[in-house]
């Protein structure tokens, strides 16, 4: 967390801060959680252009994957 701190002290803009932090938080979850980061966010940048309502967007939350076949579908392709 401190890491992040000293990073957003350089943001240009508040929303560019809000943005890091919020990057940043996915990327920790999906760590607590026992997945990649590379892995995941690979995972959620393909799916989120698809997801048309808030229960699709929630499916991609960290807590609802599973890591390893996130990595299977990713070493395949």
């Amino acid at each position: 967390m401190v890491i992040g701190l000293c990073n957003w002290l350089f943001a240009d803009t508040q929303n560019g801060a809000t943005v890091s932090a919020s990057l940043y938080r996915l990327i920790e979850t999906a760590k607590a959680n026992g997945i990649e980061p590379y892995i995941y966010l690979h995972h959620i940048f393909k799916a989120l252009p698809t997801a048309q309502n808030m229960e699709q967007l929630e499916v991609l939350l960290p807590w609802h994957q599973d890591g390893t076949h996130l990595a299977q579908n990713l070493a395949h392709r």
